[in-house]
């Protein structure tokens, strides 16, 4: 009975993940019947069909695994260019629209020489995940999950990188940001401001992975825009790798290879202060040095010129009726949104991420704006997290540290900081901490992963927290402008967060010298 249960679990996890994962399990399970003979009947049979399982070659929705299938297209059409590469992988995907076409001319059709081979077996999953869509139950499709922890539309990725392989020998890149992001961001704008819907934000939202190991379903969580998270962060990647490839002096040999080169970055010791400049882990600050407010309203005003005249359903979205006055007031109105959002705050992986458990009880809703930012470390984990799945891993012992150890409802910290370039959610911006004693519904407390008694995090990790974090959070009405930085130890009696870090926190700005207690 048990051997059967234990087939039956082996079964699922077999027809649920990735091929890789189906080689552990294979691995692991000889181990087993070395330790058990007994079962060596059960198994000689099921061992044949998980090997079949495996060549099969299960594909989920990671980045990794679309890259894979790339390298394997890129292979069986040795002689084709990046380029035609791309244009190959769209027209597969059946990604063609007048608008595309205006700025990326015809797909060439099947019968001229040059033209992308593709299994029939690949086929259905290079739509799968270049199409983009959103289902009524809420599922986005055409995204997929990369190794930073990000969700990203493939399609605006794509047609930026299609855009950059074609430009002209100057670098001027025809169409790149109207087909990466601001027909999106158009058309949720104006969406946004004719919908009857009580909707708070034309922009968004996020979501969450049925499994972060081998990711297959993302669902939504609330009403899809026609800005989706996954859509802007796609179409960040596709102005910034499409600007790259265009001024880049010689085109690079392969698609694969430019994709890994910008999300499979390995991180090392001395983390995003050492890394090059052109990784998905700094994205937010790579698109800033690219665009601004002022180019961002010129594109948007473009973009609705050349949608207007080729998009024959463009009085659905924007009602011809509209004064100049009033574009000018949504358009402004959304690309504040925009630039607060995704250019001024920090990415925040989401609880579901890391996969967080459920809070335990009721939670209590702070009071906003707050006006204190409270500085912990973690002690333990010591060392610095370098990958989301470190973070994660890290993140999921801190919450079960704090529920059973300590018997708290959560993970104390309102953020933390991982040095993989991004911030943690853990009770988030509107439920009051345990972070800091007696203080907790008067301020954030956000903890750097590691024990930095006598180290500080990287400058970049530094920064996320300093700069980028309390610039959101004070234009957010978060914290009042004048919010004060402490130290955990000037409150309570603990040696948090660290000497070396202390020390470092009593140079900024905002430090507010004030102690109750002396370290």
């Amino acid at each position: 009975m048990i051997v059967g249960s234990f087939f039956l679990l082996i079964l699922y996890n077999l027809v649920t993940t990735s091929a890789a994962y189906v080689e552990y399990i294979i691995d692991y399970h000889i181990q087993f019947i070395v330790t058990f003979p007994q079962t060596y009947t059960y198994f000689k049979g099921f061992y044949w069909f998980a090997h079949f399982l495996s060549c099969l070659d299960i594909k989920t929705q990671h980045m990794d695994d679309f890259i894979k299938v790339v390298e394997t297209i890129e292979l069986e059409n040795y002689l084709l260019d990046p380029l035609a590469v791309v244009k190959g992988l769209r027209k597969a995907a059946g990604v063609d629209t007048p608008f595309i076409q205006h700025y990326l001319g015809y797909l060439s059709d099947d019968t001229e020489p040059h033209h992308l081979v593709i299994k029939p077996v690949d086929t259905g999953y290079i739509t799968k995940v270049i199409k983009h869509r959103v289902t009524v139950l809420g599922v986005e499709e055409g995204v997929v999950l990369t190794a930073d922890g990000t969700t990203v539309a493939l399609s605006p990725l794509l047609l930026g990188i299609e855009a950059g392989l074609q430009s002209t020998p100057l670098g001027h890149v025809r169409g790149l940001y109207p087909l990466t992001l601001t027909k999106n961001l158009g058309l949720s704008f104006f969406h946004h401001a004719q919908s009857k819907l009580p909707a708070s934000s034309s922009l968004g939202p996020g979501g969450c992975w049925d499994n972060v190991t081998a990711p297959q379903v993302f669902t939504l969580s609330g009403v899809a825009s026609f800005a989706t998270e996954a859509l802007i962060t796609g179409g960040m990647d596709g102005v910034i790798v499409g600007k790259h490839v265009a001024e880049r002096t010689s085109r690079p040999l392969r698609l694969s290879g430019l994709l890994k080169e910008y999300y499979n970055h390995q991180l090392g010791i001395g983390g995003l202060d050492a890394a090059p400049a052109l990784i998905s882990q700094r994205r937010r600050t790579r698109f800033r040095k690219l665009a601004n407010l002022p180019l961002l309203k010129r594109q948007i005003r473009r973009l609705l010129a050349t949608y207007r005249r080729l998009d024959k359903d463009w009085k659905k979205e924007v009602k011809q009726k509209v004064e100049r006055a009033k574009i000018e007031e949504i358009v402004n109105e959304g690309l504040k949104e925009f630039v607060h959002s995704y250019m001024d705050c920090p990415a925040i992986i989401p609880r579901c991420m890391w996969e967080a458990k459920p809070y335990r009880g009721i939670p209590t809703l702070l009071s906003l704006p707050l006006s204190f930012l409270f500085i912990h470390h973690t002690y333990e984990p010591s060392q610095p997290c370098l990958t989301f799945y470190q973070c994660s891993r890290d993140m999921r012992a801190m919450q079960r540290f704090h529920q059973d150890d300590r018997g708290w409802d959560d993970i104390g910290y309102s953020f933390v900081a991982g040095s993989d370039g991004y911030l943690y959610e853990g009770r988030g911006w509107h439920w009051q901490g345990a972070h800091t004693k007696g203080y907790n519904s008067k301020g954030y407390g956000v903890s750097f992963i590691g024990d930095y008694t006598s180290s500080i995090p990287s400058q970049s990790t530094m920064d996320l927290v300093r700069h980028q974090l309390a610039k959101c959070a004070t234009d957010g009405v978060k914290l009042v402008s004048d919010f004060t930085i402490h130290g955990h130890r000037q409150l309570v009696s603990t040696s948090c967060p660290g000497d070396a870090l202390y020390n470092k926190i009593k140079g900024w700005t905002q430090f507010g010298s004030y102690c109750t207690h002396n370290h």
